[in-house]
């Protein structure tokens, strides 16, 4: 089994019980789209060896994780039997070993390559450190370095671009968490030779599944000219923006890469990522006020909301310009519904049909106030529930508004045919189950809006459904943000209908 080694190699870790469980993974693995699987054996006999490689459907790395001197005796037995990979921990390696497994090697004509592996605790991860931990593991003479690293941050995996970009020799780096997914989805931007992926009924945090790797990223086309672009949020797994991104990016011909960024400090983020190649940014939850502050021009909707939800880094010199798409995409997605209503009861508007009604807001964060913006500047007149109640006094005084306490949403009801927008993040998954407003409360309401997309069809959206109320999907929020995005993205037009038939056929 060859592997062409100037393409991008997807690997699958696979860590089994028994032989047969090691198959069934593997013929899984394969059909997910590996090139390759690490193979983590623990077999009580080098016989057992023989018998799982004589089965194997992919090629294969092994490595063994028990004793030193049965894991020296396993590895000897694969070079023997060909294998394309074997791994040993730098702990218990040394030159004799390596020369050991050279020998056997030499011996049998085998082609087997020689991985020296370590686990870096997090902590240690500079590019000073990596440097010196590559360059003693070069001593040992093997044929590829390999670095798996914990990271306590997403700022801590830019060292591992840089050892990725200038490492003398192979180089397999990946970084631990949800915070070092993107070691892997960027890694052949920099220049690795080989990816790391899960397979989909064995989610591993920090590695992509397969499938993604194949149909949604395609990493085999990210060179170092592709552009990032991603979601800085927290929580971010919750995200659509790659699903849609990503294909509209090949769609258009522009060669660039959307990744979900789970950042916890967005101006450290900022900091470190602060080249060229990192060109733009969708900015979620709960970033998008802290956000505005990192940039050094904010468009002057934006600066009025005091949120952006899309930054873009000019190439020309390098500043952060920061946008709102969220004001005109959610009032716009209201209106339209609310005017779809009003043709259905024979009626006709040439004004804001949100003129002169009243919105009840939940939630006083960056959606929010991008909402109260937009519906104050059509003349509603907005009323806003969050749970911190100085953010909604501030946020009701700055679109000359009222705030009432959280507690009291459910008794609110000085009207009939009011407008409710939910801002928060009540009702995402994976608390699907939850609700901002009761149903009871719900009669009170013409139209009902929800900024949840996930799931698309929220609890508070099917309860205010079934009182008779015009629904509005967040989903039409999204689609509508992330037209404005990719324009701004790009610097073209954005491909409407083919980004709406994505969303409405995967979300």
């Amino acid at each position: 089994m060859g592997l062409r080694i100037d393409d991008l190699v997807v690997c699958a870790p696979l860590e089994c019980e028994s032989t047969e469980e090691m198959v069934k993974c593997m013929e899984s693995a394969k059909k997910q789209g590996a090139d390759i699987v690490h193979l983590c054996i623990d077999l009580p006999h080098i016989s057992d060896l023989q018998h799982l490689l004589s089965l194997r459907t992919l090629p294969s790395i092994v490595s063994f994780r028990n004793s030193e001197q049965l894991g020296v005796q396993v590895l000897k037995r694969a070079v023997e039997l060909d294998i394309e990979y074997v791994d040993i921990d730098y702990e218990v390696c040394s030159k004799e070993v390596i020369a050991e497994l050279r020998r056997e090697r030499s011996r049998s004509s085998s082609r087997t390559r020689i991985i020296v592996s370590n686990h870096v605790q997090a902590g240690n991860v500079t590019r000073e450190k990596l440097g010196e931990m590559i360059i003693e593991m070069q001593s040992t003479e093997a044929d590829v370095i390999k670095l798996v690293i914990d990271v306590g941050s997403i700022t801590d995996v830019a060292p591992i671009f840089h050892m990725l970009t200038h490492c003398q020799v192979p180089l397999i780096a990946r970084a631990t968490g949800e915070r070092g997914l993107i070691s892997q989805l960027l890694g052949p931007k920099y220049g690795a030779f080989m990816v790391w992926g899960s397979l989909g009924e064995k989610s591993v945090p920090g590695l992509p599944p397969l499938s993604s790797i194949k149909q949604v990223y395609r990493l085999e086309n990210v060179n170092a000219d592709t552009k990032i672009f991603g979601v800085v949020s927290n929580p971010v797994g919750h995200s659509k923006g790659p699903l849609l991104h990503n294909p509209a990016f090949r769609y258009t011909g522009y060669n660039g890469i959307y990744v979900p960024l789970l950042v916890d400090d967005v101006k450290e983020f900022f900091r470190v990522y602060s080249c060229n190649d990192f060109a733009g940014f969708s900015v979620g939850i709960p970033h998008k006020e802290t956000a505005l502050s990192c940039c050094d021009e904010v468009h002057p909707l934006a600066l009025g909301i005091g949120a952006v939800n899309t930054i873009v880094r000019r190439p020309s010199d390098g500043k952060l310009v920061g946008y709102n798409t969220d004001c005109e995409a959610c009032i716009t997605a209201i209106e339209d519904a609310y005017r779809a209503r009003c043709v259905l009861n024979g009626q006709e508007q040439s004004v804001s049909p949100l003129a002169g009604k009243l919105l009840v807001l939940v939630g006083a964060g960056g959606a929010g106030r991008a909402i109260a913006f937009g519906a104050w500047s059509r003349g509603a007149r907005v009323v806003i529930f969050n749970r911190n109640f100085e953010r909604a006094k501030a946020l009701a005084a700055a679109v000359s508004g009222e705030a009432l306490p959280y507690e009291s949403l459910n008794d609110f009801r000085p009207e009939n045919g009011m407008i409710l927008a939910n801002a928060s993040a009540v009702g995402m998954e994976p608390k699907a189950d939850r609700t901002p407003v009761s149903k009871a409360a719900l009669r009170s309401y013409e139209l009902v809006f929800d900024a949840v997309y996930t799931p698309r069809n929220t609890r508070l959206l099917r309860e205010a459904a079934e009182v008779g109320a015009t629904v509005v999907h967040g989903v039409e929020m999204f689609i509508r943000q992330a037209l404005g995005q990719f324009k701004l993205f790009t610097g073209g037009l954005a491909p409407e209908d083919f980004m709406r038939k994505i969303v409405l056929e995967q979300f």
